[in-house]
């Protein structure tokens, strides 16, 4: 009786893994150290994957002794990374993947896979070209691994093609240059010239051929000419003198500018001016308050009065012929009004002289 409850068990423990159809067209898609596991389902409905890795030297182990390592569990895509797996780029592993239903599972469809013979290599990380002397320098950072490593340490024999073309001669043949070298001058080249370039990978053991890196273009240098060394330092000296003038131009218009403020260009009027002059030792504009002062104070009087002043200022006839006969004797009388007369007269012509017109209409005398 409990035979046939094991055979019963087997039968139906076949049957439900018999039942979902495994993943078909196991594919890996890679570039360096970077691992996809891709696969197809036929089946149409809801189901999640299972994928897993055994190194090659574990596949001649009984089955219960092989230590599977699980990568992806119950994902949904037709697809599963092991870039991060620890794969030996030298190593032999076998890979396999299988359906997964609630109830249900499918057997496992594997493949064999050896980085080092069936991975994908990559084009050059970068390529720069320089251009020096008339030449061409071209630059070529070597495909990096996941873990940022130079591709170089894990395939040592690695090499790279330069082909490279004059760029007006796209469908020309290009020519080609092997080097293990990660910085190439390419000589020989037609001065002022556009030149192309392209770097592909290479790995021979296994005939491995990369994608070309992305088209580089720059124009070669050439020789310079006299007169255009000589046009570059007039240019340059021009510059020097333009630049020059210009600042000497602001510095001279910010100069009078600070004088214009602090000192303006203001004149006195004429009439002070000759006030000004007057003492040459201590100028001043006001009458001064000390006593014993060199200046003294100034009498303004208008025109007018100037005028009516010397109208009604007697002369020496009028005196003589007014003055009364019974004033005193002869002789006195007429020496003092003489005298008179003519300290009046030298009084009157004195202050004309002396008199300064000022710009009201005023005349200013020295006292």
């Amino acid at each position: 009786m409990s035979a046939l409850r094991c055979v019963l068990l087997l039968i139906n423990l076949t049957t439900a893994v018999g039942d979902l159809s495994p993943p078909q067209n196991l594919s890996l898609q890679t570039q360096n150290t970077q691992y996809v596991l891709l696969w197809d389902w036929a089946m149409n409905g809801t189901a999640t994957f299972t994928a897993q890795y055994l190194p090659g030297f574990q596949s001649r182990k009984a089955p219960h002794k092989q230590n599977w390592k699980t990568v992806c569990v119950d994902v949904s895509e037709r697809r599963c990374d092991f870039t991060h797996a620890d794969l030996n780029y030298l190593g032999l592993y076998c890979l396999r993947v299988r359906a997964n239903t609630s109830q249900r599972v499918s057997n496992w469809t594997s493949i064999n896979f050896c980085p080092d013979k069936e991975a994908d290599i990559g084009p050059p990380s970068s390529v720069k070209l320089t251009a020096v002397k008339g030449d061409l320098e071209v630059d070529i950072a070597d495909p990096m691994s996941s873990s940022n490593a130079s591709m170089k340490t894990l395939a040592q024999e690695m090499y790279y093609l330069i082909q490279y073309w004059r760029q007006a001669d796209g469908n020309q043949k290009p020519e080609v240059l092997p080097t293990r070298n990660n910085k190439v001058t390419l000589f020989e080249l037609d001065r002022w010239t556009w030149y192309c370039v392209r770097v592909q990978s290479r790995y021979d053991f296994y005939n491995k051929r990369s994608d070309f890196s992305d088209t580089q273009c720059m124009s070669t240098e050439g020789q310079t000419l006299f007169w255009q060394i000589l046009l570059s330092f007039l240019l340059s000296l021009v510059l020097c003198f333009l630049l020059a003038m210009l600042v000497w131009f602001c510095f001279y218009r910010m100069l009078m500018f600070l004088k214009s403020v602090f000192y303006p260009n203001v004149h006195l009027p004429p009439h002070l001016q000759e006030l000004w002059s007057c003492d040459s030792e201590t100028p001043r504009l006001l009458p001064p308050q000390s006593p014993g002062s060199d200046c003294e104070p100034l009498d303004l009087i208008s025109a007018e009065m100037v005028v009516v002043m010397d109208a009604q200022s007697p002369n020496c006839e009028d005196l003589d012929t007014s003055a009364p006969s019974g004033h005193g004797s002869g002789d006195s009388g007429f020496s003092s009004t003489e005298e008179d007369s003519s300290h009046t007269h030298t009084h009157t012509h004195d202050m004309l002289k002396t008199h300064t017109p000022l710009h009201d209409g005023t005349l200013e005398l020295c006292a």
